[in-house]
């Protein structure tokens, strides 16, 4: 019987000890609850005229969140709030809007991004949004490396973390694909970033479109943020555009992920179309619901 336990403790270890370090910050639910399948739909890509027209469509098609820019959130508190009043939509994520570059070599450009954040976060809450999605540097917005960049990183996400908690807000991580930017390309980077920080405040994301340039799995890359990972962005495989619009865009084994983790959280469209909105929208949420159902 101990040859056993021991045998079966080391088989356990060993599988442990081939995960990357920044894999093993995630966690599962235990036990895992039943995932959701949540869509959203970002604001400047909807159809409609004004923004009632806009959440009319996106409800009738099944739609449960609305996802914003940061810019100028403050003074459309109130707006958003009474366009949202009795509707079975609510707001997801706040896309970025805010100013300065977290990770400069100036220190005056990074405070002015910590600032703004916390202004966009206070908006975020006041709106109950999933949270405030942040890339610490477009290429060309930082002459620092990746070793000096990230302690700098870590010391303003702890800052501005616990602003988050206190307004009841969050920050999503978002990592993109090398063409944009060269730090933060992975969601195990991301997920181990907020790892490092340690606060309730921080958290990640995924975008299918960046995760088909730099992930080699799907699966392997939701499963690593776990218990971080709170909003997705989702586009064709291909060309960015309509979930459907490109040949073979298949999300099956991201889904298959979000289903392990229990997955609670809005996966929202930010993508244009090459074909006519009202054809293609109702296309790429029935083909989301098949895989959904297979995944």
């Amino acid at each position: 019987m101990k040859r056993r336990i021991f045998i079966q403790t080391s088989a356990a270890a060993g599988v442990v000890g081939m995960i990357p370090l920044s894999a093993q910050a995630f966690t599962m639910p235990d036990p895992p609850r039943k995932a959701l399948l949540r869509l959203s739909f970002q604001e400047n890509n909807a159809p409609g005229e004004s923004l009632a027209e806009k959440l009319d469509y996106l409800e009738k098609h099944g739609f449960t969140g609305l996802e914003v820019g940061g810019g100028n959130l403050p003074a459309r508190v109130t707006e958003l709030q009474n366009a949202l009043k009795g509707r079975a939509i609510k707001m997801s994520a706040i896309c970025a809007g805010f100013r300065g570059v977290l990770i400069s070599e100036q220190e005056s450009v990074r405070r002015q991004a910590v600032d703004s954040m916390k202004e966009i976060l206070a908006a975020a809450g006041e709106l109950g949004s999933t949270g405030l999605i942040i890339v610490p540097a477009f290429n060309s917005q930082t002459k620092l490396c990746n070793l000096e960049a990230r302690p700098i990183l870590i010391d303003l996400l702890k800052e501005i973390g616990e602003h988050a908690v206190n307004v009841k807000s969050r920050i999503l991580l978002e990592p993109l694909n090398r063409k944009e930017a060269f730090f933060l390309r992975q969601v195990a980077d991301a997920a181990s970033i907020c790892r490092d920080v340690n606060s309730p405040g921080i958290s990640c994301m995924g975008d299918f479109w960046h995760m088909t340039w730099e992930e080699t799995s799907d699966l392997g890359a939701i499963l690593s943020a776990g218990s971080y990972l709170h909003h997705m962005h989702i586009a064709s495989r291909k060309r960015r555009i309509m979930p459907g619009e490109d040949e073979g865009d298949n999300y099956t084994d991201g889904f298959r992920g979000l289903k392990l983790l229990g997955y609670r959280d809005y996966i929202s469209f930010e993508c244009g179309s090459v074909g006519d909105k009202k054809v293609t929208i109702p296309a790429a949420v029935k083909l989301l619901h098949e895989q959904w159902g297979k995944a």
